[in-house]
Parts: C-alpha cells; sequence; structure tokens
C-alpha cells in the first residue's frame, strides 16, 4: 500500500498545479480581444422609438485567460444606447460599465445592442455614435464603435380622426395600432407625406381619404423598419410588414393618386357597399408586394387607372361583385416566398352581381394561368369584358371569346419576351422589381389610342401608338 503514495502525492500536485494555471489571467498588454465586427450599425432610427436588438461576439483567441477590467459605455447614458455584457446590462446603477468580465481562452461571450434617440430638434436625420471600451488587466484598450442615425418623427398612438385634417410632409409620421379616420372625417395626405406604420398598425378609414401624391412628390405608406434583414435586403422589402389600408363600408368617394402602398399584409381591403355610390379611385399608384391580398374589393364600385398592382401570397386583384373597372394597369404576380401563391387577377360574383371591365391592362405572372373569373352564385349575374390587354390565361375559344376585343393571349412557351420578360427587372433574391416595360415586350405599342389615358403611372405622356401597362417604354 505504501507503494502507492508517491503516485498519489504526485496526481495531487499536478491537479492543483492545473487548476491553478487555469485560474491564471494574462497581465500582458499584447493579449486582445478579437469582435466579430469593430462598428454596430443601427442604420437609421426614428427618435423616441426602441429599435430592433443588435449583437455581436468577443473572442478570446490568444492562449491566456483574460479577465477585464471594465467593460463600458464611453458616453455615459448621453447617447441612448443600451448594451447587455455576457447578461449585464450596462444601466445608471453601474455607472453604465461592469467590471470582472472573464473571456476564457477559446472561449467568448455575446454582447447586446439597442438604441432610443432623443429628439435631435432638426429635420434631417442626425448621427449618433459611442463607443464601447473593452480594458483587459494587461492594460490593452479595445472599442467596438456604435453608430445610428436619428431621425426626429411624429409619433401616433392609436390616432383617431374625428373631424378633416391634413397631414403634411414636414416630418415623418409613424403609428402605432389603428389610425382611424372616422365616418364624417376626411384625412388628406398632402403631396410628399409618409406614413411609417408599426406592425400591428393599419389605416382604417370609416370616413374619407384623400391621397395628393404628384408625379414629382409622392405619397408613401409602408412599414417603420428603415434597418435591414440581411446586408442585401432592407425590411422595407420584406411583405407583412404593416397592416394596410382599409376601406370600410361606410366610406365613399376616396381618392388615391401617385401613392405607393407597399410591403403590408392586405395592401387595401374594400368592404361591402352602396354600389351606386363609386368608394375608391386610384390613380397612377402602386400597390405591391403584400403577404395577403394587394387589393380585395367586395360588392363595391373601385376603378383603378394606371396602378401597378404586383406581387401578393394570395390575389394581387381579388373582386367578389360590384362594380370594378380597371384601365391601363400592371397586375403581375410573381411573389417569391410561397409556391401556393394566388393568381394575378380574380372575380367572381359571390356575394353580389358582378361587373368586370378591363382596357389596356397587362396582366401576368409565374402561373400558366393568372385569371380566375367565376359566377359563383347562378342568382347574381356575371359580366365581364376585356379589351386591348394582354392576359397570361389559355386562349378563349367559346362562346365567351366575344368579351374579349384584340386582346393577346401569352404563349406559356413564349420565355424570351412574356412572363418576367416582360419588365426592365424581377430579381427575386433582393426583392427589387422594376415594371417599366422592357423593349422586347409585346405590351410596347398594342393599347388602343382611343380609350389609353394620356399620361402614364410616372406622368409621363404616352405617344400617338400608346403601351398596354401602367407604363409607357421609355428609349435610353
Amino acid at each position: 500500500m505504501k507503494r502507492f503514495w508517491p503516485i498519489y502525492i504526485i496526481m495531487c500536485i499536478v491537479t492543483v498545479l492545473w487548476s491553478c494555471s487555469d485560474d491564471d489571467y494574462s497581465t500582458s498588454s499584447s493579449d486582445k480581444l478579437t469582435f466579430s465586427t469593430d462598428t454596430v450599425y443601427l442604420d437609421t432610427v426614428f427618435s423616441n422609438v426602441p429599435t430592433p436588438t443588435r449583437d455581436f461576439w468577443v473572442y478570446n483567441k490568444t492562449k491566456s485567460n483574460l479577465r477585464l477590467q471594465t467593460v463600458r459605455l464611453e458616453r455615459g447614458n448621453q447617447s441612448g444606447f443600451r448594451v447587455n455584457v455576457d447578461g449585464v446590462y450596462l444601466g445608471p446603477t453601474t455607472g453604465y460599465q461592469t467590471n470582472e468580465v472573464e473571456v476564457r481562452s477559446n472561449d467568448s461571450i455575446r454582447v447586446y445592442v439597442e438604441l432610443t434617440a432623443v429628439g435631435n430638434g432638426t429635420p434631417e436625420p442626425k448621427n449618433l455614435s459611442d463607443n464601447l471600451v473593452f480594458t483587459t488587466e494587461g492594460g490593452a484598450v479595445q472599442k467596438v464603435n456604435l453608430n445610428a442615425y436619428s431621425w426626429d418623427a411624429i409619433i401616433l398612438d392609436h390616432p383617431v380622426i374625428s373631424r378633416d385634417t391634413t397631414f403634411t410632409p414636414d416630418q415623418p409620421i409613424v403609428v402605432y395600432g389603428s389610425l382611424r379616420v372616422d365616418s364624417l372625417a376626411t384625412l388628406t395626405l398632402n403631396p410628399g407625406t409618409t406614413i411609417y406604420f408599426r406592425d400591428e398598425a393599419s389605416l382604417d378609414v370609416y370616413g374619407r381619404l384623400l391621397s395628393k401624391g404628384t408625379p414629382d412628390n409622392e405619397v408613401t405608406l409602408r412599414g417603420y423598419r428603415l434597418d435591414n434583414m440581411f446586408d442585401y435586403l432592407p425590411y422595407d422589402r420584406v411583405s407583412g410588414q404593416w397592416g394596410g389600408v382599409h376601406f370600410h363600408e361606410s366610406s365613399y368617394e376616396n381618392e388615391i393618386a401617385y401613392t405607393d402602398i407597399h410591403s403590408a399584409f392586405n395592401g387595401v381591403v374594400v368592404d361591402s357597399c352602396d354600389v351606386e355610390k363609386r368608394t375608391l379611385l386610384m390613380e397612377s399608384s402602386t400597390v405591391h408586394n403584400c403577404q395577403g391580398y394587394c387589393v380585395s374589393a367586395k360588392s363595391s364600385w373601385v376603378e383603378l387607372f394606371n396602378c401597378q398592382i404586383t406581387n401578393a401570397f394570395r390575389d394581387c386583384i381579388s373582386t367578389d361583385g360590384g362594380l370594378f373597372v380597371l384601365n391601363n394597369c400592371t397586375v403581375a404576380q410573381f411573389y417569391p416566398f410561397d409556391s401556393n401563391r394566388g393568381v394575378a387577377l380574380r372575380f367572381c360574383s359571390g356575394v353580389a352581381p358582378m361587373q368586370f371591365i378591363c382596357y389596356n391592362t397587362l396582366v401576368t405572372g409565374y402561373a400558366d394561368d393568372e385569371i380566375m373569373g367565376e359566377q359563383k352564385d347562378t342568382l347574381n349575374s356575371f359580366y365581364y369584358e376585356f379589351h386591348n390587354c394582354i392576359l397570361r390565361t389559355p386562349a378563349v375559344t367559346t362562346a365567351d371569346s366575344v368579351k374579349f376585343v384584340d386582346v393577346l393571349f401569352e404563349d406559356i412557351e413564349d420565355t424570351l419576351t412574356t412572363g418576367k420578360k416582360h419588365f426592365a427587372m424581377i430579381d427575386t433574391k433582393k426583392l427589387k422589381y422594376d415594371f417599366r416595360l422592357d423593349s422586347i415586350s409585346p405590351a410596347v405599342d398594342k393599347a388602343d389610342a382611343l380609350t389609353a389615358l394620356p399620361l402614364d403611372r410616372y406622368g409621363l405622356r404616352r405617344d400617338d401608338t400608346p403601351d398596354i401597362g401602367a407604363f409607357e417604354y421609355q428609349k435610353k
């Protein structure tokens, strides 16, 4: 038994020495940390609105354990940045710093950053910057820059418009919850106005909406996220960022001109109402990239002129009953996120008689058939007609062919000039779309000069041989 004692003593000494070595921390200034980034960008943010969280990693790639004497916000509470280091919040009670954070050899810690910027008192975005300073016990000092632009905005929390009101473009407007326009009120959006809606927010119109954009100064309705999902992809190009515009049954004589509505859940929804009174006239406007419908209407009177209605998970346009008129519109279904997407155009007579009239309009998309028309209820009349259009649907050879006058049915075998080849750009990776016509599109010069509108979606004058769709082809 005694012969084992020397071995036992040696093992104890090795264990103690190993433990002591593992707990040693470098005091050399040459032993430094490595960071996953040297700058944390929070892009442009609205003042007084908390930002999404950003994070980065702090690595110890040296052969020594490192203890941080301090990790601190250089400007303390002056910048509005909030930081959590390895589970420790750098707040006022700790002097916006933490002490003795340990990062062992070949280990790492994670840092989280948020910002709520105070108002900067200027109409333009103002740069905000701070540094997160890491100081090791060895005296090495390293910094990670925190950077953003703060933009003063008008914050509206569940606002109710109870009397005639005009929004101007003096400052961006950020909406929480529903922006409600009461039944006896009119909301006017002056040229250049932009409203940024939070993800739960929408525009609910019980009264009247007048969106008065111009070709040089459009109105924009969009989500509030100004940052990127990925380096190449802003959140603004991702569908479902906000609720959309909803016209309720008490709403009539709404007018939308030169307005861009995009990346909503449902872009525009029109409830059933008195078909003898027009609910919505939309001219030279865009509804694009919606997680539900771009335009959905039931038993109402809706007219769309020179409009781009593109990319929806359900249908780009879906109308059930009422009077629905299209002229010089581009209706294209290239929604990229789900192969079970709806069609470009659906019209039926399920809830009420349907009168659908379409002139000089381009309807296309990925599918072989992008148009669905159906008389769902035989007790409801079902009338439709297409004039001087390009339609991605099988050619009609039955008695209904008289309802298609001077119509070009797309040949699905033609992959060179139709489908997405009509357009200047369809980039499904970066979600960038330009639905202006390419020179090879069959839509060029094919509209009816008598019924085509004099100006196109961007306010450009059409020539003597106008083009089908919302955009008049412009030679480069």
